[in-house]
């Protein structure tokens, strides 16, 4: 399959239906990785329009303290490399069409070799990688290698991201975009800021690839919110993940949580595209 070939064809049929994209995070192994599997499969059939899956690790400097909680279980439940590819793999046989993006650490990467990592990445499945601590001018080799394996490379930019920076991004970045609300770690906010407006409508005038919106994303009002500022879609994350130790020992419980979140969710992207 051609590179973002899934991307391509999920963000043609949801234009032609005037719909956002609703993509929710979690990390691969957590709590443990017979049930990780079982979370992504539920958000999976409640309707995500793609997946965005984190391979623990255990300095994400990248995250906020939900999500740095999610990567210690998934470590302390022994998830591995081979356990998180194996969760993919899983969820790709039984979704052959969902795009699923991995969301990892550059120290994950090495410790393959770029060429095994992305090997194994598309041999399970996963048709992107964000590398969340990459510095933007050594991504090109990590693109190349990517590419080789037929994997797109996901880029990051946070509001403050300066024109030249963001035009060099917007070139590069394949699949998706992946726009950060403010600055700093990833959580949950109460109050989505808007801090992002200008630079989404800056990626529209550079035809870049689909801009997600992601860090604070929690309510269904955010996720109308990232698409009035012209955000092809939201991620959501740390108000996925944070129900995970809550409903701990009540599986049956937290599966209808995140279901029903995620339905939520995708029903606020309907006829929402901003013109």
């Amino acid at each position: 399959m051609r590179v973002a070939a899934r991307y391509r064809s999920l963000f043609a049929r949801l234009a032609s239906r005037h719909e956002g994209a609703f993509v929710p995070f979690l990390v691969l192994g957590d709590p443990d990785p017979p049930t990780s599997l079982e979370l992504v499969r539920t958000i999976a059939r409640a309707g995500a329009d793609a997946l965005e899956l984190g391979l623990p690790f255990s300095d994400p400097i990248a995250d906020g303290s939900v999500i740095q909680a999610a990567a210690s279980r998934a470590l302390a439940a022994g998830t591995g490399a081979e356990e998180a590819f194996g969760i993919v793999k899983a969820v790709r046989q039984e979704f052959p069409d969902l795009p699923i993006g991995l969301l990892v650490y550059a120290n994950l990467v090495m410790h393959q070799g770029a060429d095994r990592f992305y090997r194994l990445a598309a041999e399970a499945g996963a048709d992107s990688v964000l590398i969340a601590d990459a510095p933007f001018l050594e991504s090109e080799g990590l693109s190349r290698a990517a590419r080789r394996q037929g994997v797109a490379t996901v880029l990051m930019a946070p509001p403050n991201t300066g024109d030249q920076r963001l035009t060099a991004i917007a070139a590069r970045s394949e699949g998706y975009l992946y726009v950060t609300s403010r600055p700093g770690v990833t959580g949950a906010d109460d109050r989505l800021q808007d801090d992002a407006a200008r630079l989404l409508g800056r990626l529209k005038q550079l035809r870049s690839a689909p801009p997600l919106l992601g860090f604070g994303i929690a309510t269904p009002a955010h996720v109308r919110q990232a698409l009035a500022m012209g955000a092809a879609g939201a991620i959501c994350g740390s108000a996925m993940v944070r129900h995970i130790p809550c409903l701990a020992g009540r599986p049956a419980e937290l599966l209808e949580t995140l279901s029903a979140l995620t339905v939520a969710m995708k029903e606020a992207t309907r006829d929402q595209i901003a013109s």
